[in-house]
């Protein structure tokens, strides 16, 4: 019988004791004696956000499918606990188990985005291992990195053993079997992770050196044995139907961000969206065929007792098959009275047949993602979408009883000028105008709300906006309270609401998202000072991160307000993403003359994903 980690003394003292006891509806309990992996899969944030991730769905439902193999779920204890465990030494557990991660062999820890990089450090000295890799001895877990992050992986690589790259339900097997022999044969820490190296997806920082030219920028990456790989190739699932796929997903105790059952279609992007890593990373665009897709849905409905389905993809609209689909599930969720949740559609393929079928008698808020407030800046993002788009959606939308809209847009982006600003609020009042103009008064539901929200453009490695510039915290805020002016000015300004985000954490971002392995020195400094949860506004400390940048002697300017030469060497250049650099940089100029190019299935753009052998590049010969 299990004991668990906190007594009750301590679960009373805390906000949420339900996120640290496990034991929930799916989860997976084995026989620690027998397995010969021991495996924490931790998600360094709070555990409301980490049960709502999917990723660590399937990889707990992988390697749990494995005999030999257990892993447990871990996710970062909140500020009240975090306290208690360092006042009274007691180490980070698995939720499963309750047993201490540090007897575990890996430690996985899945980087979603940038500010969580102090909870990593969090995790890693909660469970009392040695922050550093060079540090861990012989006893100490391997601990590893996978997820969006690792394609610039170097501001944290001295906290990882390994990293790795592409979609975990490729190379995990080969690592686990290598853990294997490597404790049966008694091989080293370091032995180890030199044959880690060798598995195609897997990244060793420590078998790497860089070099740095007198302006600060790489000069070289190479390898320290030649047995390594110069460039590490990620792992892309060719066939996404046969992939392993969570039948029966954990349910969480609480509520948590996305309660419901989830049901992914597709992976990838069709579109090339300019500043969208995910539509570059996860390339090719691969679809799940329809039938193993009612074949999921039925079997996680009948295990997990939700009531709501959500649809999981880039673009759920470019799913070749959404309308027999939605007819299955239509039936489906009627018979069970459930509800189903259709995220990412695009305005431009607004299908309002579908959102009536989908939405219930009470009409909930639309959204659509605008982005740039001008035909000119959308072309330059090449977000593909017209002002007849917009509109064309807006009207449809509310003939069909709608009358909230959310608009999303992004300030500071390449080539962005005073006309593109002032566009956002004269947009929004556009499309209030058009509720006015299209529902006859004595049929409409209340007045118009039209919320409008901008965030500040973070430039991200393996898109064709790697190369661009970033603003200062002033000007971001210069350029917010211009939208925020101009909306007051505006004849249904009433009608329009505006939110923006705070542009210190944007800016930071940036410099993580760019930077290279000397602002580990950085990510250290804020967290032995006491900063963690750094993606919570209310945990964030702007000021302690502009000291650990001035104390390391590292300019912030470096990473952020500087536009890379065309041949310059990134710090990421070392990964083979599928996407080859030349196609990347060929749309950065194309951004800057304001050309369009058209998505993969209108035409190939040889941006080299071909080599995945699958998915959307392969279409045409099916």
């Amino acid at each position: 019988m299990r004991k668990p980690a906190l007594n009750d003394e301590i679960l009373l003292k805390i906000e949420k004791p339900a996120r640290y006891i496990g034991n929930e509806v799916n989860s997976v309990m084995k026989d620690p004696s027998k397995v010969d992996i021991r495996f924490a899969m931790c998600f360094p944030d709070v555990y409301e956000i980490g049960m709502s991730h999917l990723g660590i769905q399937i990889l707990y439902d992988l390697f749990n499918r494995r005999a030999d193999t257990w892993c447990e779920r871990v996710y970062s204890p909140w500020p009240d606990l975090h306290r208690i465990m360092k006042e009274q030494q007691i180490p980070l557990f698995g939720l499963e188990s309750q047993e201490p991660v540090r007897r575990f062999d890996f430690v996985g820890i899945t980087l979603q985005y940038e500010m969580c990089y102090t909870n990593v450090l969090q995790i890693l000295d909660l469970a009392q291992i040695p922050l550093l890799a060079k540090e861990r001895g012989e006893d100490m877990p391997i601990v590893i990195g996978g997820g969006p992050c690792t394609y610039n992986p170097e501001p944290i690589a001295a906290f990882f053993d390994c990293f790795y790259i592409g979609e975990g339900e490729l190379a995990y097997d080969a690592l686990l079997d290598l853990r294997i022999a490597a404790k049966k044969e008694g091989l080293s820490r370091a032995a180890f992770l030199r044959e880690a190296a060798k598995i195609e997806g897997i990244y060793v920082p420590s078998l790497y050196e860089v070099a740095y030219r007198s302006d600060g920028t790489v000069a070289a990456f190479t390898p320290v044995f030649e047995d390594i790989p110069a460039r590490v190739k990620k792992r892309a699932v060719a066939d996404l139907t046969d992939a392993v796929y969570p039948q029966k997903p954990v349910v969480p105790f609480l509520k948590v961000t996305q309660d419901r059952a989830v049901l992914e279609i597709q992976r990838g992007c069709i579109r090339g969206c300019r500043f969208c890593q995910a539509g570059m990373i996860y390339r090719p665009n691969r679809e799940k065929d329809i039938n193993r897709l009612k074949e999921l849905a039925v079997q996680i409905l009948d295990a997990t007792g939700y009531d709501e389905i959500s649809l999981s993809s880039l673009s759920s609209s470019d799913y070749s098959g959404l309308s027999q689909l939605l007819d299955f599930l239509l039936e489906e969720c009627r018979r069970r009275r459930i509800n189903i949740s259709l995220p990412s559609l695009r305005i431009d393929a607004f299908s309002l047949d579908i959102m009536q079928k989908v939405q219930d008698v009470k009409k909930s808020s639309l959204t659509f993602a605008p982005e740039a407030g001008t035909q000119r800046l959308r072309d330059v993002i090449n977000k593909g979408l017209t002002e007849e788009d917009i509109l064309g959606g807006a009207r449809e939308a509310f003939l069909g009883g709608w009358n909230r809209v959310k608009l999303y847009f992004m300030l500071g982006l390449p080539t962005e000028e005073e006309a593109d600003i002032r566009a956002i609020p004269e947009l929004a009042d556009d499309i209030a105008a058009l509720y006015y103009e299209t529902v006859p008064k004595e049929q409409r539901s209340g007045k118009c709300q039209v919320t409008v929200s901008t965030s500040f453009f973070v430039p991200k490695p393996f898109t064709p906006f790697q190369w661009a510039e970033m603003f200062g915290e002033d000007e971001y805020k210069k350029r917010a309270r211009a939208v925020n002016e101009h909306v007051r000015e505006q004849l249904n300004r009433k009608s329009i609401r505006y939110i923006w985000h705070e542009p210190d954490m944007t800016v930071l971002e940036g410099a993580l998202a760019r930077g290279d392995r000397r602002l580990s020195d950085v990510i250290l400094y804020v967290y032995r000072h006491g900063g963690f949860f750094d993606a919570w506004s209310e945990y964030f400390a702007c000021g302690l991160w502009l000291e650990a940048f001035r104390v390391c002697g590292i300019s912030m300017d470096f990473y952020t307000k500087r536009q890379r030469a065309a041949d310059e060497i990134f710090p990421w250049d070392f990964i083979d993403c599928g996407v080859t650099k030349e196609f990347l940089l060929r749309e950065w100029m194309r951004a800057k003359e304001g050309a369009v190019t058209p998505n993969c299935r209108e035409r190939c753009q040889g941006c080299g994903a071909r080599q995945f052998e699958g998915g959307v590049c392969f279409e045409d010969q099916n």
